[in-house]
């Protein structure tokens, strides 16, 4: 069995723990599909732990499963203990023991070489148990203090702990995530809130939004192991690169972001599946006629609009969604003074944030810093070009235009740190480009101070950025 594992790891070009890795996680999928007939509620959050709990095991080995059970002991004794303040005391515990895991592990590393350990898992059961601790914190807020989003969330009881394992293991999102609320896995256990039977019609097929999910994520992993021999992230380092000239070496910066974005892609593409065919995935009905489902629950990623972004404001709307969502809510709105307007600060430290979630490798924490930046630079572009008057078309276009090829270059020059790693490989790429993509952003911002347009009359309806 294990030479027959050898020899198709070997096939596709990975390791065997990875090979096993990806078993379990392709698992997930009838594993989710069945948590469908299991009967009971008490059976089926049991069923969810237990499921998660074994795929762990499957994949990582038992020493995993003691990893997840400790941020997940501390943020459910915080609840019971000390409820008043168990939200800041499972945020600062949960991440001390995930900074730990990164520290301990070089997961970084690890994965960069091709490798697998449990801190991916970890990093998102720890959002998990941070936002249910919140969430129950928020229970003891006024109504009228709270925002829409912690009205929706909040819990008023504390969960059982077969309900709070089930929450946090449940296999459909515990490798990868998506990240979800507590309330929201209450409601579809029990089969509560938009997952009760409606006079829209009968529960929807979850078949054919798995399908597209299966297939989205088959060609995302052929793309993606034709693309990145070619592009591999050594050549940062290699002499004959530095020899290129600009043009060359800022090219293929674009073309290994993009060939390693398919990686993530697939996974999350599998994770959707897994969501969508249990039937978490489902958010709601269309309002058309007849109405459609809708499975958003489970995206987290709109491919498409990464690819194609026309400003840098868009892509945590559509990059690793539900995370992105996790830090407006946890994050960046609780920054924000009552009463007061977000600005730098709180764009900054949700970035650092997101940083450490990763690890605390130089590459990562440059790219969050170069995210802020190339946000803060896209705003500017955006509020220049709402000024624009509409009978001047062709320069609204043209800057519309600039602010995508702005966002692509700066996206592609940035996430090199990212999946490079190390400070030397991060800055001798960003210096081979002469700095290109911290420079724009920079000079962007400074003359958002000194170009200030004139705020045009706030149209109806229209979204700000």
């Amino acid at each position: 069995m294990e030479l027959e594992m050898e020899s198709m790891a070997s096939a596709i070009g990975v390791s065997v723990a990875v090979f096993r890795f990806l078993l379990c996680y392709l698992a997930t999928i009838p594993v989710s599909f069945l948590w469908r007939f299991v009967p009971g509620r008490l059976a089926k959050h049991a069923y969810a732990a237990g499921s998660g709990a074994l795929l762990s095991y499957l994949s990582f080995g038992f020493s995993s499963n003691l990893h997840f059970l400790v941020p997940m002991l501390l943020g459910y004794l915080s609840m019971v203990a000390c409820r008043s303040k168990c939200g800041i005391l499972t945020f600062f515990l949960g991440f001390g023991y995930l900074i730990g895991c990164h520290v301990y592990y070089m997961s970084g590393d690890a994965w960069k070489e091709g490798g697998i350990d449990a801190t991916g898992a970890l990093m998102v059961l720890t959002l998990k148990v941070i936002s249910c601790a919140i969430n129950y914190n928020d229970g003891l807020l006024k109504e009228e203090d709270l925002r829409d989003s912690q009205k929706k969330n909040r819990l008023i009881k504390l969960p059982s702990l077969i309900e709070y394992f089930g929450y946090c293991l449940c296999c459909g999102s515990h490798f990868a995530g998506p990240v979800y609320e507590m309330k929201d896995y209450l409601e579809w256990t029990e089969g509560k809130g938009i997952w009760s039977r409606s006079e829209k019609g009968p529960k929807p097929s979850p078949f054919g939004a798995t399908m597209r999910a299966i297939l989205q994520a088959a060609f995302c992993m052929g793309l993606y192991l034709y693309l990145v021999p070619q592009y591999p992230l050594s050549q940062f380092t290699d002499p004959v690169y530095h020899e290129w000239g600009f043009w060359k070496r800022l090219s293929y910066q674009y073309m290994a972001g993009f060939s390693a974005r398919w990686k993530y892609y697939f996974i999350w593409s599998i994770s959707e599946a897994s969501i969508i065919i249990g039937g978490l995935g489902f958010s709601g009905w269309t309002e058309s006629s007849p109405p459609k489902p809708k499975w958003d629950r489970a995206k987290n990623v709109d491919i498409l609009g990464v690819e194609f972004a026309t400003s840098a404001v868009q892509l945590p709307l559509v990059w690793n969604i539900q995370v992105s969502t996790w830090l407006r809510h946890y994050v960046y709105d609780r920054l924000v003074q009552k009463g007061k307007k977000p600005g730098f600060f709180q764009l900054l430290a949700t970035q650092t944030v997101s940083a450490v979630w990763h690890g605390l490798y130089p590459g990562y924490i440059i790219f969050f810093v170069q995210s802020a930046l190339m946000i803060a630079g896209s705003r500017v572009i955006y509020r220049w070009q709402q000024a624009i008057p509409p009978k001047m078309a062709l320069m609204k276009n043209i800057l519309v235009f600039l602010n995508f090829a702005y966002t692509l270059l700066v996206l592609n020059y940035s996430c090199v740190g990212f999946m490079v790693l190390s400070l030397h490989e991060t800055i001798a790429s960003y210096g081979s480009v002469y700095y290109i993509g911290t420079i724009l952003p920079i000079a962007l911002i400074l003359l958002g101070y000194v170009i200030k347009p004139a705020k045009p009359a706030r149209s109806k309806g229209r979204k700000e950025q």
